[in-house]
């Protein structure tokens, strides 16, 4: 009898993993983030010769760090055994989302100016949207599968 695999071929991916798969998507925007909320704070310029878009007066990347970090703790707190999935999936859901909206509207921003690229490849805002889609889309196969308590 088949199974109807929804996650790609992954039926041996347990939530945990998918958890701290997701915690490790969290941490890698939270130090890309933090490297480019530390270079503005201490140098008043921005990283890999970009532009800095801001938002109500401070960085943008502030921003981002904000929320990657909001995330972080929540994760945390879950990974620890103090929070339950669905609580941290929700908070990761919303957050990621924010961020979507967030970096995707200054990376829209960019194309229409031509300035989507950088030293990286692309910009920072598109890595750091990058990252909130990723985030989202996790989060929301691993609800998704808890709300039908479903095995993972």
């Amino acid at each position: 009898m088949l199974q109807q695999n929804v996650d790609f071929g992954l039926t041996w991916y347990n939530k945990d993993m998918k958890l701290k798969f997701i915690f490790i998507l969290i941490v890698l925007g939270m130090i890309f983030s933090g490297y480019l909320s530390a270079i503005k704070l201490f140098t008043d310029t921005c990283a890999f010769n970009e532009s800095c878009p801001y938002f109500l007066g401070y960085p943008a990347c502030w921003y981002g760090f904000i929320m990657y970090f909001t995330m972080f703790v929540f994760t945390s707190i879950y990974l620890f055994g103090k929070l339950n999935i669905k609580s941290v999936l929700n908070i990761n859901l919303v957050v990621s989302f924010a961020g979507i909206i967030f970096a995707g509207r200054f990376f829209i921003q960019e194309l229409l100016q031509s300035k989507a690229t950088g030293e990286l490849g692309l910009s920072t805002c598109a890595y750091g949207l990058i990252f909130y889609i990723l985030i989202f889309i996790f989060s929301f196969l691993t609800f998704r599968k808890e709300k039908n308590n479903i095995n993972l």
